[in-house]
């Protein structure tokens, strides 16, 4: 399907893709207010699904809730909206739900506070990178990992880590920039305390020397549902699951690093500010973790097949 064919759910009611548009001085895009989820589609035996549909629909409202936003739908409504999205546009490989203040406003907090909740259904690679110039080759089956060294500040009024907002997104692009130029592909952020924190889009985890598998606490990070879903994975397949605070150094001692995340599925670090991580990625644990997930999404594990939603019948 072309791009400008696909259809936005907005609001209840279906826009071509290149309509779909909020104006330039609307408060989302002037502050930083809109939330929003992205979730993954898949080929499976019984036709496309959509992996853990309730839990990002669940953590959409969520991340409303916790910036003060009202949606106005309820879960029901959005997860019905979502596959009829879906249906509407064959093909797609991810969904994304918005919610954004669309009025033009003055003031930091808005008068008119009614919330638009938008949903697009697509190919990414097809429908937007195919289109860019310059972008990062697909497939890689390692990535060089830099710490960024500035901290992440997480006051208490400041907008908490597990709502994924527009202005969370706006250091770590920065950061990621930076690294890029450097000649490393992705970036790690640490928190206030000095402790590993997450990616940008990805959720960090390492193996440790013993083989535990280890993930910083959920305090101060995205709640990732690829995350949490790994850690079941693990957990399922008999390795002992560590949730706790996680030092620098010891992401630099381990035996093996990787990221999580919708995009990235399970992604195994190969170097960590330009030193090599363990014997080499993938290391033994990472790559059957990925294999495992990999036919978890594909709809090829009957323990885990709950977690797929089929797009057709949405049951």
């Amino acid at each position: 399907m072309e791009t400008l064919e696909r259809q936005i759910w907005v609001d209840g009611r279906f826009v071509p893709w290149g309509d779909a548009t909020v104006h330039l001085l609307s408060h989302s895009l002037q502050r930083g207010s809109l939330v929003f989820d992205y979730m993954s589609v898949h080929p499976c035996p019984a036709g496309e699904a959509v992996f853990r549909l309730d839990e990002h629909v669940e953590r959409f409202l969520r991340s409303c809730e916790l910036t003060g936003l009202q949606p106005g739908l309820g879960a029901g409504e959005i997860r019905a909206a979502i596959l009829d999205t879906l249906r509407l546009n064959p093909g797609a490989r991810a969904v994304k739900v918005s919610g954004y203040l669309a009025s033009i406003e003055i003031d930091v907090v808005p008068a008119d506070d009614r919330l638009t909740v938008s949903i697009a259904a697509y190919d990414p690679a097809a429908d937007i990178t195919a289109h860019k110039p310059g972008r990062a080759p697909a497939g890689r089956e390692s990535v060089r990992l830099w710490i960024e060294k500035e901290r992440k500040n997480r006051r208490a009024d400041i907008v908490p880590a597990q709502a994924k907002t527009a202005a969370n997104y706006a250091s770590p692009m920065v950061a990621k920039a930076r690294a890029r130029a450097a000649g490393y592909d992705e970036i790690l952020l640490i928190d206030e305390f000095g402790a590993v924190a997450e990616g940008p889009t990805t959720n960090i985890f390492l193996v440790d020397r013993e083989g535990v598998v280890v993930t910083p606490s959920i305090e101060r990070v995205l709640l990732g549902v690829t995350r949490a879903s790994v850690i079941e994975i693990a957990r399922h397949d008999g390795y002992e699951v560590s949730e706790t605070s996680v030092r620098p150094d010891e992401l630099m001692n381990a035996a093996e690093v990787f990221l999580t995340g919708t995009t990235a599925g399970v992604l195994p670090v190969e170097s960590i500010d330009g030193q090599p991580i363990g014997g080499g990625a993938p290391g033994p644990v990472s790559r059957a973790l990925r294999q495992h997930f990999a036919r978890v999404v594909a709809g090829e594990d009957e323990d885990f097949v709950h977690w797929l939603t089929p797009v057709e019948r949405g049951d």
